[in-house]
């Protein structure tokens, strides 16, 4: 024993030592990862072969042992930290020697870069990868940022603090835009470093809040940190539920949960959203009450004015404030009234199957005892009064076929009952209305006729949905009923944007956060996974660089416009239209619509491409691809080396060592703050990707079995 150390002990230190060395060594990180775990391994191996390495095991053949089993102990919760006073027997780090070692776990290698990397469960949500850095990167490039910072400059910076509160927006905005650390403190560092220094700022607070401005990349979504994570934590989570369900005398982990054991990046996404969102805004608070505190070190700044027309407060308060939220609230109250809702008539031709008790009460004594201990006594309860009512009743309804009556009944109760304002038409006549009674505010001594023109459009789109639409009427008959309410709407809609376009906030705030939206909206909201938001994501960023490249040529934005507008012409027709031509009967409305689809999309397409050759003509696509090549690659190349060093700390009993370690613990609470604090000390000398694929498959387990 050297040193007084266990052999797994020496060993887990000799594998941090060597990644240690290799990453300040200034060797590139991903390949430092990788010979780390080859050198710590032989190292490892010549010291087991040397007799230096002894490690002292619980000796299971000992009768203190057995008696401990016996009296109702699990055999996997025994540990040398939980019961220190049980015989020891001495062994060889590599019970088998290292040859086996290398066989049965190092060798295991190319198998988990199948699963992990190059194929497996996971492949399709590291694409998303690809897709989110290259829409950072071509944010970040077609300086975007640089518009960011002057405005908010302007906005926040007659306050104390005032620029440092600024930055701290933009790196919130950056963050969710392109989900990049280094891009963002570097992209802020050389545009808004020299002009906070020239105005008397602190280089102390300057440098710090861009630093610390520029992190929120990692937790504000989307994030290439919560992505990487949801590849293993989903996993994680899975198995460690199931193997603490079985802990506790369970079946599965359905059964003890009473919900399933699933956790998604879009799970992660959500889950992050408000901590960020809560970071930054305790960021801004800092450097709002520093620069009150210390006046001459973060001084307020009089910018240029923004070009525009000034307005009154009570005008700003009332078109801004009131008005939206009038709309917004009135919209959702209608909607909890029944007055606004889904008009869909669709009946599923099957009965839905007889809901089931909140918890499963078939299942042993100690299962029970777990589940009570988990739940409480009152959900135990009232599990076991609805299972007893569902026998009763004669057992769990199955699903059965409707006759024609009954389909017809059903048909007939939903036109009755259905609300007369559609889902579709209120959210599409609210966004018209924030859109007009916006560019109101923005202008308010312009000619308000053609806004008036627009809201009055905007209330005959609704009269129209609830006078002469049903629920039964055709898409067709929709669209037409629907066209003369909504030229009318967009009439006034033109004249709207063209004023709104004159605000120089809006101009430069609204594109990339209708971006921002789109990608997690359609995260969150459920409509796709991460790789298709990503790629959406990814195309938007591309035409937003070019039109912004178009502008700064005086050259015209129409084709990106047009093809955001194909876009939108595609949802609407997805939305309204049946565009399944694959049937035995195929509508002429169908066939119309799916080909006016077919040509949007290929209108998108032809956009796309158009942004791609815009920025290829102006040298930007390519670095672009070059930059995001070389952090896609390093990625993977990073992934790599951790699963090889990941199976270094397998080989010798390191991860179960310190699994056994964590679990000694009975407190959750006092796990995780150790997780955290450790967490915190390797991040000064690794990166977010080391820690995740090599520090949370070893103590993911027990933190996600908890």
């Amino acid at each position: 024993m050297i040193l007084g150390l266990d052999g797994v002990e020496i060993g887990l230190i000799i594998v941090f030592m060597c990644l240690f060395g290799g990453i300040l060594s200034g060797f590139p990180v991903a390949f430092a990862i990788g010979g780390a775990g080859v050198i710590s391994f032989a190292i490892i191996a010549a010291l087991d072969s040397a007799g230096l390495l002894i490690h002292y095991a619980i000796d299971t053949s000992s009768q203190v042992y057995m008696d401990l089993v016996h009296s109702g102990i699990k055999p996997d919760t025994v540990s040398v930290f939980r019961y220190p006073d049980l015989p020891r027997v001495a062994e060889a780090v590599f019970a088998n020697g290292w040859e086996t070692a290398l066989n049965r776990n190092i060798s295991f290698i190319v198998n988990r870069m199948n699963e992990r990397v190059l194929a497996g469960q996971s492949i399709e949500t590291l694409l998303a990868v690809l897709m989110f850095v290259l829409m950072g990167i071509t944010l970040e490039r077609s300086k975007i940022a640089n518009d960011l910072l002057t405005t908010m400059a302007r906005v926040f910076g007659p306050l104390p603090g005032g620029l440092a509160v600024s930055v701290v927006v933009v790196g919130a905005f950056l963050a969710a835009s392109t989900g990049i650390v280094g891009a963002t403190v570097v992209t802020m560092g050389l545009l808004s470093l020299p002009t906070m220094l020239r105005n008397g700022y602190s280089p102390e607070l300057s440098t710090g809040v861009i630093a610390a401005s520029g992190t929120l990349g990692q937790i504000i979504p989307p994030s290439i940190v919560i992505v990487l994570l949801g590849t293993l934590a989903g996993d994680l989570y899975s198995a460690a539920q199931e193997a603490r369900a079985q802990a506790a005398g369970c079946t599965d982990a359905l059964t003890f949960l009473g919900v399933p054991a699933v956790v998604s990046v879009g799970t992660l996404f959500q889950a992050a959203l408000l901590p960020g969102i809560m970071l930054a805004f305790l960021y801004a608070a800092y450097a709002f009450g520093y620069a009150l505190l210390n006046p001459s070190k973060a001084p307020a700044v009089a910018m240029a004015e923004a070009s525009g027309e000034k307005i009154s407060s009570y005008e700003a308060l009332t078109w801004f404030l009131g008005v939206p939220v009038s709309l917004i609230g009135g919209a959702i109250l209608l909607s909890m009234v029944g007055m606004i809702g889904s008009q869909s008539v669709d009946v599923d031709s099957y009965t839905d199957i007889g809901e089931g008790a909140s918890l499963r009460t078939n299942v042993s004594e100690e299962c029970a005892a777990s589940m009570i201990e988990l739940h409480g006594q009152a959900a135990w309860d009232v599990a076991i009064q609805q299972t007893a009512e569902i026998e009763a009743s004669g057992g769990t309804q199955e699903s059965r076929k409707l006759s024609e009556d009954e389909l017809t009944a059903a048909v007939l109760d939903k036109i009755n009952t259905a609300p007369p304002v559609g889902t579709g038409i209120a959210t599409l006549a609210v966004m018209l209305a924030l859109m007009l009674t916006t560019a109101r505010g923005v202008v308010p001594s312009a000619n308000p006729r053609p806004i008036m023109i627009g809201l009055i459009g905007t209330a005959l789109m609704i009269l129209t949905d609830i006078l002469l639409i049903s629920p039964v009427s055709s898409a067709t008959a929709t669209f037409v009923l629907m066209a003369i309410p909504t030229a009318i709407a967009l009439y006034g809609c033109r004249t709207a944007i063209q004023r709104l376009a004159s605000n120089e906030l809006i101009r430069v705030v609204f594109p990339p956060l209708v971006l921002i939206v789109a990608v997690l909206g359609s995260i969150l909201g459920g409509i796709t996974n991460p790789t298709p938001a990503a790629a959406l994501g990814a195309a938007g960023a591309i035409m937003l660089a070019a039109y912004r490249k178009l502008q700064d040529e005086g050259g015209s934005g129409k084709v990106i416009i047009n093809s955001t507008l194909a876009v939108v012409v595609m949802i609407l027709i997805g939305i309204n239209f049946d565009l399944r031509i694959n049937t035995s009967t195929v509508s002429a409305e169908s066939w119309a619509a799916f080909f006016l689809a077919y040509a949007a999309y290929l209108y998108a397409g032809f956009g796309l491409l158009y942004a791609c050759w815009v920025l290829y003509r102006t040298s930007v696509l390519s670095p672009v691809v070059r930059e995001t090549a070389k952090v896609t690659s390093m990625v993977f190349t990073i992934l790599i080396g951790s699963q090889l060093l990941n199976l270094v700390v397998i080989s010798f009993g390191g991860e179960h060592y310190i699994q056994q370690f964590l679990k000694s613990y009975d407190s959750e609470f006092q796990v995780f703050l150790i997780v955290m604090l450790v967490l915190f000390v390797l991040g000064f000398v690794l990166d977010f990707l080391e820690i995740i694929y090599i520090v949370i498959p070893i103590v993911g387990p027990v933190i996600y079995g908890g």
